[in-house]
């Protein structure tokens, strides 16, 4: 199959977990996906190795602790065999991120999987498949346009980072970006919150940590705070007409935006 058949085919996927409860729930939801297709499942690793050996899926979802072979043990087979199969964790403990991601796993979802996260990942995945389709397209020589539009994809591809390491006591955890409800500066501690943990940065300066986010999701409304502008649940205006933003954290923490970016605010939200 060549790769612009692949873009056009649904992503094919192999499901492994030794919960058939959460195996059926985890299917359940890909069923509600037309651009997904399940071409096999398994209880345990050694079958779920066999199944992507033979079948050659498009990504693979894997439970991490299942008898036979672990997760982990699939995975960096599967580095060996250099498959072309897109890994996804799928576990109910978020301690083992770090480690998955040094497998090159493509994502790391938490149970019970929500599904607007689901479907990020899928999205995930084909971008992947297109980026892949890039990097195989020798057969034909490329416009001037065809080069402009392929720079434009890699570049927000690979610009940004997907992931940000967040200290939480004494743990990393790898986050995702997007998943970032603000990021604030107090006494040289920089902060990251999301909706389900607080922890810190080892960038020395908001400056730096800025650079690898997308600058069009992440602004800086005030000199100690970067907001994520999709999860701001609301804007409170005050006297002096600068604003507030009161963020989707489970605090709902409240956010001053400065002067200076307060005529951006207007011109974004149209106030």
């Amino acid at each position: 199959m060549s790769n612009a058949q692949r873009l056009n085919k649904p992503i094919r996927v192999v499901v492994a977990d030794d919960e058939e409860p959460a195996r059926n729930e985890l299917c359940f939801q890909l069923e509600q996906i037309d651009e997904v297709a399940i071409i096999g499942q398994a209880a345990d690793g050694i079958k779920a190795l066999r199944l992507i050996e033979s079948l050659k899926p498009d990504m693979v979802l894997l439970d991490i602790q299942m008898p036979g072979l672990t997760g982990f043990e699939v995975a960096r087979e599967l580095v060996l065999q250099k498959t072309d199969s897109h890994v996804v964790f799928v576990t109910a403990y978020d301690h083992y991120a770090i480690e998955a991601f040094e497998i090159n796993a493509v994502d790391y979802l938490l149970k019970p999987v929500e599904p607007v996260r689901l479907r990020r990942t899928l999205e995930r995945v084909q971008n992947l498949q297109r980026t892949d389709s890039l990097k195989n397209t020798t057969a034909k020589t490329l416009t001037a346009k065809e080069l402009e539009h392929i720079g434009k994809f890699m570049a927000n591809r690979y610009s940004h980072s997907d992931s940000i390491a967040v200290k939480v006591n004494d743990k990393l955890i790898l986050v995702q970006s997007d998943e970032i409800v603000f990021i604030s500066l107090d006494n040289d501690a920089i902060e990251i919150v999301t909706r389900n943990l607080r922890g810190f940065s080892n960038c020395r300066t908001l400056d730096e940590l800025q650079s690898h986010l997308d600058p069009s999701l992440f602004w800086r409304v005030h000199r100690s705070h970067v907001v994520n502008i999709h999860k701001i649940k609301e804007i409170l205006r005050r006297l002096s007409r600068n604003y507030v933003l009161i963020m989707t954290d489970p605090k709902h923490t409240q956010i001053p935006v400065s002067r200076t970016q307060t005529k951006r605010l207007r011109d974004y939200l149209k106030l």
